[in-house]
């Protein structure tokens, strides 16, 4: 009787596998993946609606604000998905300097609109 080839040993075999899975550390890379992938998603839209509300002709103030305001929104957005990957209040006491974190691209773009 032949028996199956051997199989590389720098392969693994699906039916033995070497070691177990740790379930609670891959999940925790995961969240952090997950809210890192979220909150720079968020943040470059933030980031490009303060541009455009420096495009918008000069004699539109109320638009560039408008759009400035919108950004500063779309970030706060974005940092609340953020903690709540995380299972966390995004609005606890204790994340209030993250969210004001999230206003950076609005501020940002109204300061160069009202130049």
């Amino acid at each position: 009787m032949q028996q199956p080839p051997k199989r590389p040993r720098h392969l693994m075999d699906p039916d033995n596998p070497v070691r177990p899975v740790n379930d609670r550390s891959l999940t925790n890379v995961q969240r952090w993946v997950m809210s890192v992938l979220v909150v720079f998603t968020i943040a470059h839209l933030a980031i490009g609606i303060a541009i455009a509300a420096n495009t918008v002709p000069d004699d539109a103030l109320a638009a560039r604000i408008g759009l400035s305001v919108i950004s500063c929104a779309f970030g706060v957005i974005g940092v609340a998905a953020g903690i709540l990957i995380h299972g966390n209040r995004p609005f606890a006491r204790r994340f209030a300097p993250w969210l004001a974190l999230g206003l950076l691209p609005g501020l940002v773009g109204l300061w160069f609109a009202l130049r």
